[in-house]
């Protein structure tokens, strides 16, 4: 078996939409036919896991069928536990992850933790979600507070450097890093504008790719008691009545499969009849 693709969903600011990126990419990936696993290492929150958990119960509940990962759960408890045997139980999740899938994709917890920035290091693709916002923008790039002219990159910027870094020397394979506007505003509004200026100068200096996100939209909420996306709705899979905004979000999701470079894998999966 050829050696997996490793997809990171990180970023170390919270509440970017992390979670709700890594769920949607691994079901999609799923649709197309791939062996996905799925690590989730926001010890505390865990909702990877419970996203899949309520997917298992919902389906088995009303007899349908639907695609389920590979799962390697790590326990909460390792959030307190030595750094050391947090790093020992993510190695052996991911060692066996890797052995049997096609892909592995990690969620990674809003902060910095040793088990994230190593997952990051194993990454061949790392996404990273930002909201429409210079808060989140921060943890990318400092700007002057006068003029907003960009000044340096940020916290997470650095990490993602230093893992480019050791990956390059570790096997001479390089990482591709995209990040994405996740939950823009549906109106144009100049504070939008600025960011973007800044987003594509810090993307020259620190070499990432720019994709569109998701929106703020209710089904992505809506879906998740289920443990389902918006690729999941079908005919046989129906828990909330279907409108034209979840086909604009189906629409949303096959635009960042795209920009992602994984649309070979999931094919016309997306475009199944709504």
């Amino acid at each position: 078996m050829s050696q997996p693709r490793v997809i990171v969903v990180g970023n170390e600011k919270g509440g970017a939409g992390k979670s709700t990126i890594a769920l949607h990419l691994a079901v999609a990936l799923m649709y197309g036919g791939a062996r996905v696993a799925v690590l989730d290492l926001d010890l505390r929150q865990q909702s990877m896991g419970h996203f899949f958990g309520n997917r298992r119960a919902w389906l088995a509940a009303n007899g349908a069928d639907a695609p389920l990962p590979l799962e390697f759960p790590l326990s909460a408890e390792l959030s307190v536990a030595p750094e050391a045997e947090a790093m020992d139980a993510f190695r052996a999740a991911f060692e066996a992850a890797q052995a049997q899938a096609d892909f592995v994709v990690i969620d990674t917890p809003g902060g910095d933790t040793a088990i994230s920035r190593a997952a990051h290091g194993l990454a061949d693709l790392i996404v990273t979600p930002m909201n429409d916002s210079f808060v989140d923008f921060d943890m990318l790039g400092g700007v002057d507070p006068v003029t907003l002219d960009l000044k340096r990159p940020g916290l997470y910027s650095v990490t993602v450097w230093d893992s480019r870094k050791a990956r390059a020397a570790h096997d001479g394979r390089s990482i591709d890093w995209v990040v994405l506007r996740n939950r823009l505003a549906p109106t144009e509004a100049r504070n939008r504008r600025r960011l973007d200026e800044r987003v594509k100068a810090l993307s020259r200096r620190v070499g990432f790719r720019v994709g569109p996100g998701l929106r703020d939209r209710v089904i992505y909420r809506e879906l998740f008691p289920f443990g389902l996306t918006i690729a999941d709705l079908s005919p046989a899979i129906r828990p909330v009545a279907v409108s034209l905004q979840h086909v604009a979000a189906r629409q949303e999701l096959r635009a960042l499969i795209a920009a992602l470079g994984l649309g070979e894998v999931t094919g016309q999966t997306l475009l199944a009849a709504e």
